[in-house]
């Protein structure tokens, strides 16, 4: 694959990646993670954190080398909030693990973390993202964390110590009572930890002025509202109370019921699982936060290394703020797989640089991101495209593993849209109308020639489409109208249906609507047009519209006509 040193950031961070790893473990495979927390839906800002390794490690596999991504579902962290649209009475499992929390009401799945992960795994599958996930549930309850725990028992006091440098950001000028200018990013960071972006506003085992960094979960309420008021290094032996009242004894060395606190977990699983490159959002890695202390955990405790682990930022949605899933009703990549095909979704992340934000189209503006994803492939097909920008092309069509499904016949997403919209999806007339594009040679022969996409347009305008811009053709003529029209727009009208039969294809009808208006003023159809002419034009569109959907504006004319079929429109233009 052609390669851009400057801007194809996938090459590069694999090129580190890759040094990286044969300094580490050179003869072990490349390992590369992600982590979410099932907590609520995983939305389009959290498939950054699996999509960034994924691409890193498919870009691995392509050069011939081993590589695994795994991805750590942090279905053992405490159940923190009930979100919106889920009845209150949830609310009595706050402090549980997600795995012993009850799904949603209505759900198939066992429990509330599977009920949030299912969704994931199913859209990961069609994005041709390839991992090993592994249950923090089955990690911990298994004792599999249990020498890693222990460690982290003895070593508590080296732990507070590190976290302790942490804790308070310096004042300026050593003056505590001075508030600290934060950086853009330490702002963005701060934002949100405020707004609960979930184990990075997790405590960091700090009680009163005893520290310990496990936190057992009540063997009798299930619930992590724990305080350990008793461990000893040599026998492992440990008392802990509940708020519930309940107060245990219990040898930790074979007491699984519990959890490493989030900013000793993280960097304990760097060194278990060999993690080359992991990723995380800017609330993870202000300073002070859990990737920065992770970084020196991992080192001075684990005896491990700290990934290479750059900072993703936000996902945004057009026309909403940034998501957070405890807010509900938030995008997930499910979602916008409704919307839009696996290879489009997949070039939203894999072309821009993971410190760059970006915005996932559910408004009208996805019309011209598949304008810009249409050009972008002839463009490669012609060998004209930028080295990077055929990259993110070649890594969003498919894997190493070889391509994904695509639409046989890509035809413009706004004119599938436009005729879902106009046919309210009848099958029957969408066939028609497609033929018509170009009667001499129909581009298609049967609907599964533009599938997934037509079905990708349809589902947009059904769910997305705002109400007041569907598109209702008139049933009858609007007769008060064509008897109030003037003479030259009468004379326009008559232009338009004299012509209609031979110009009767979309590029056809579109060199004729924008050529009444000239043949009127006394001007060749390919005339060029000037500043009076498009006025002239625009009036003439809004004439149309009003004539045959009721309002000046509505769908491109050429598909509106092409859909509306030539009698009726003849009938609805007064012909």
């Amino acid at each position: 694959m052609a390669r851009d040193t400057e801007d194809d950031w996938v090459s590069r961070m694999a090129d580190e990646v890759i040094a990286a790893a044969e300094r580490r473990a050179p003869t072990k495979p490349v390992v590369v993670a992600s982590g979410l927390s099932p907590s609520g839906p995983i939305h389009l800002g959290n498939l950054r954190e699996v999509m960034t390794p994924h691409l890193v490690a498919d870009e691995i596999r392509r050069r011939g080398i081993e590589c695994v991504h795994i991805l750590s579902w942090d279905d053992y962290d405490r159940f923190r909030r009930v979100p919106a649209g889920i009845d209150a009475s949830w609310s009595r499992h706050i402090g549980k693990p997600l795995t012993s929390v009850p799904a949603p009401e209505g759900s198939r799945h066992a429990n509330w973390a599977e009920h949030f992960k299912a969704p994931m795994i199913a859209a990961a599958g069609r994005l041709g993202i390839e991992f090993i996930g592994i249950s923090q549930t089955e990690r911990y309850t298994s004792g599999s964390y249990s020498a890693q725990v222990l460690l982290a028992m003895r070593a508590r006091a080296r732990i507070d110590a590190v976290l302790d440098r942490h804790r308070t950001k310096p004042k300026p000028d050593g003056d505590p009572r001075r508030p600290s200018r934060l950086t853009a990013d330490e702002s963005l960071a701060a934002r949100a930890a405020a707004e609960g972006s979930g184990a990075a506003t997790e405590d960091d085992g700090r009680a009163g002025g005893t520290y310990f960094p496990y936190k057992p979960y009540c063997t009798f309420c299930e619930r992590d509202t724990t305080t350990i008021t008793h461990y000893d290094d040599d026998t492992t032996e440990m008392t802990y109370v509940c708020e519930c009242g309940h107060t245990e004894t219990v040898l930790l060395a074979t007491h699984h019921r519990g959890k490493l606190v989030w900013k000793v977990d993280w960097p304990m699983r760097w060194a278990y699982e060999g993690v080359i490159f992991e990723p995380s959002g800017v609330d993870h890695q202000s300073p002070g936060s859990s990737f920065v202390v992770g970084g020196e955990l991992v080192r001075e405790i684990f005896g491990g290394e700290q990934p290479i682990g750059p900072m993703y930022a936000f996902v945004g949605i057009s026309g909403m703020a940034k998501m957070s899933s405890s807010k509900g009703s938030v995008p997930t990549p499910s979602d916008a797989l409704e919307i839009m095909e696996p290879q489009v979704l997949r070039w939203l992340y894999a072309r821009r640089k993971p410190q760059q934000s970006f915005t996932v189209a559910f408004d009208q503006e996805i019309f011209r991101l598949y304008d810009e994803w249409d050009a972008l492939g002839r463009k490669v097909g012609g060998g004209t495209a930028s080295p990077s920008h055929a990259a993110a092309f070649v890594r969003a069509v498919g894997t190493a593993a070889g391509p994904l499904p695509r639409t046989p016949v890509a035809l413009p997403y706004r004119t599938l849209a436009s005729i879902v919209d106009i046919t309210t999806g009848d099958a029957a007339q969408v066939l028609r109308i497609l033929r018509d594009l170009d009667p001499e040679n129909p581009p298609i022969d049967r609907l599964d020639d533009v599938r997934p996409r037509l079905d990708c347009a349809g589902a947009w305008v059904m769910t997305q489409m705002p109400a007041d811009q569907r598109t209702f053709v008139r049933g009858e003529p609007d007769a008060e109208l064509l008897a109030t029209l003037s003479p030259s727009e009468r004379d326009s009208l008559a232009m338009l249906l004299d012509r209609l039969d031979e110009h009767w294809s979309l590029d056809g009808l579109t060199t004729l609507v924008y050529a009444i208006p000239k043949l009127a003023a006394g001007l060749q159809m390919d005339a060029e047009p000037t500043p009076e002419l498009k006025a002239a034009q625009r009036q003439f569109f809004a004439l149309l519209y009003t004539l045959l959907v009721g309002r000046d504006t509505g769908p491109r004319l050429p598909t509106l006509l092409l859909a509306i079929g030539s009698a009726r429109v003849r009938s609805l233009l007064g012909g």
